[in-house]
C-alpha cells in the first residue's frame, strides 16, 4: 500500500513540474512576441499634445479659473480633477 502511494505522489509531482515548467515557457514566449511587437512601433506616428496652460492655446478664452486650468493640466487623463 505505500507503494502505491508513493507512485501516485511521484506521478502528481511530476505534473506540477511539467505544468510550472510549461507556465514558464508560454510565459517566456508571450514576453519574447510582446517585446517583438512593441520594438515595431515608433511614437512618431502620434499626434503632437500641445503643453498645458491658457499661454499654449491658439485661442485661449477669455475666463479662464483654478478649474479650467486643472482641468487642462489633467487631459487627457481619464481621472477627474480633484478640485472640482
Amino acid at each position: 500500500m505505500a507503494y502505491a502511494k508513493t507512485g501516485a505522489h511521484e506521478r502528481q509531482s511530476r505534473s506540477s513540474a511539467l505544468m510550472l515548467t510549461s507556465a514558464v515557457v508560454l510565459g517566456a514566449f508571450g514576453a519574447l512576441a510582446v517585446r517583438h511587437l512593441m520594438n515595431g512601433r515608433r511614437t512618431a506616428d502620434f499626434p503632437q499634445v500641445r503643453p498645458a496652460g491658457r499661454d499654449a492655446m491658439r485661442d485661449p478664452p477669455r475666463d479662464w479659473d483654478r478649474l479650467d486650468e486643472t482641468l487642462d493640466e489633467s487631459f487627457p487623463a481619464s481621472d477627474p480633477p480633484a478640485t472640482y
